[in-house]
């Protein structure tokens, strides 16, 4: 069955269907669309489009969709009523089209996703890649599993689908990017450019409470591809994809199974290609040194919060003790770091915001990330926040598709968790010590520079467009 997978277009720059949060960025950040692309890779008759990447507006997306049977559409909750108002009009260019939404949002809502428009004819839940091929297959809807229909009038859930265990079984994601994404259009900002993400495994056994795609998408079950079948897409890459300048494996936490990890180090040491990784901050300094001396360049830490109180009501399993020795032996192993924060998680107060920054200062990460907290569907901190009554009526993004706070607590308001955001961005990255790092970094080499003008110039364009 011809078929396509569809990133629908919406804001400019909006990075969705490969991003844990859909948003606009403040920097020029974008992640490539790897669940549609996974699935893509099992269907030989398949196309995957990216419309924020490809700069492919609505009226442009309509003159393509008349020859497919099956259009598969990855929704987030910011982005739903968006890509509801898509599926509708390609159904009126193309009524035969079968229309399957995908994604965290709809494996948690599949009942309320069927009843928001008749143009969704089904959901695919959590992982869909043999859900949607069985589709493309042509197999009977009441017999595939991880399905939801509407049958007449009647909302039908198939029962669950199990996780997909054998990863070694998907055909290489990288082949899909080089058929049919704009490869240069793909950046981030802690990445040198241009880059290519893949998954080495899915899942994570880790409890943070507001963690999207493990409660929701991919689970708690931590399920890893062999090291030599992973190497074998690297090469690849290497051989195919040449401009590549770094391979980001985009795990939920790529080092839990740290032995694995000491054998892909091995592997991958000869092949001299620089990659990076999603860590958590409880490694040994031993096995940062290995992972630098066989090409990591940089680790994207999840600190979250410089209050402990905070990380344990969030489940987080690492206290901010634990982070500074970590992130000591990471920087005294020579990889750089991307630190990862949240502001406005449960306990957060306008002296723990201040206490992070002190902390954030303290570990003087290379880069960060601050981001407003968000309660999604499906989430133990949507669970909590919504009995509390502290989640407002508000939608996750602005006009322009950029996050927006809709967690309000007694002693502190939205609007002060979103300007709290914006001032520790601007602390943070305005302190002499840090732009003088930045600006040896930037000398360091041609790649540096590049990475740094192209982030600094896209993050100056979005404080003076505010």
């Amino acid at each position: 069955m011809r078929t396509l997978f569809l990133n629908p277009p919406s804001f400019s720059r909006f990075d969705s269907a490969g991003a844990r949060f859909a948003a606009t960025r403040k920097t020029h950040s974008l992640w490539y669309p790897a669940w549609l692309g996974y699935v893509a890779t099992l269907i030989p008759k398949s196309k995957l489009i990216d419309c924020p990447a490809s700069n492919i507006d609505l009226r442009e997306l309509l003159k393509r969709v008349g020859k497919y049977k099956l259009i598969v559409i990855y929704t987030s909750t910011p982005s739903f009523a968006n890509d509801v108002s898509v599926a509708e009009s390609i159904k009126k260019i193309n009524p035969k089209a079968k229309i399957i939404f995908v994604g965290p949002h709809v494996s948690t809502l599949p009942e309320e996703t069927l009843k928001a428009s008749k143009a969704i004819d089904a959901v695919a839940r959590k992982e869909f890649d043999y859900t949607i091929l069985e589709i493309a297959q042509k197999k009977g809807w009441s017999k595939i599993k991880g399905l939801s229909y509407r049958q007449v009038k009647k909302i039908i859930h198939n029962p669950d689908r199990p996780l997909l265990t054998n990863l070694d079984q998907l055909p290489f994601v990288s082949k899909i990017y080089k058929r049919d994404l704009p490869i240069s259009n793909y950046h981030l900002p802690f990445c040198l450019h241009p880059y290519i993400a893949i998954y080495a495994g899915r899942g994570c056994p880790n409890l943070c409470t507001f963690c999207l795609w493990p409660q929701t998408f991919t689970g708690r079950a931590y399920r890893k591809r062999s090291v030599a079948n992973v190497i074998k897409e690297v090469v690849w890459i290497r051989k195919n994809l040449p401009e590549v300048k770094e391979i980001f494996f985009d795990d939920d936490t790529f080092t839990i199974n740290k032995q694995w990890v000491e054998q892909f180090c091995k592997a991958i040491k000869p092949l001299r290609v620089i990659w990076s990784v999603n860590a958590r901050a409880d490694l040994p300094y031993q096995l940062l040194k290995k992972m630098k001396d066989s090409g990591c360049r940089v680790l994207v830490v999840g600190y979250e919060s410089g209050d402990d109180r905070i990380l344990k009501n969030i489940k987080k399993g690492v206290a901010t003790a634990q982070m500074k020795k970590f992130t000591q032996k990471a920087k005294k192993a020579s990889l750089m770091i991307h630190g990862t924060f949240v502001l406005g998680l449960p306990g957060e107060t306008k002296k723990t915001i201040e206490k992070t920054f002190q902390f954030a200062c303290g570990l003087d990460c290379d880069m960060i990330q601050v981001s407003i907290a968000t309660a999604f569907p499906g989430t133990e901190l949507y669970r909590f926040v919504q009995k509390k009554g502290y989640l407002e009526k508000a939608p996750l993004v602005d006009e322009a598709g950029y996050q927006t706070p809709a967690i309000s607590y007694p002693n502190l308001s939205a609007e002060e968790i979103k300007k709290a955001v914006e001032k520790f961005h601007l602390k943070y990255y305005f302190r002499p010590s840090y732009i003088f790092k930045t600006a040896k970094r930037a000398f360091s080499s041609p790649s540096e520079a590049k990475r740094i003008a192209i982030s600094s110039w896209e993050f100056g364009r979005y404080l003076l467009s505010r």
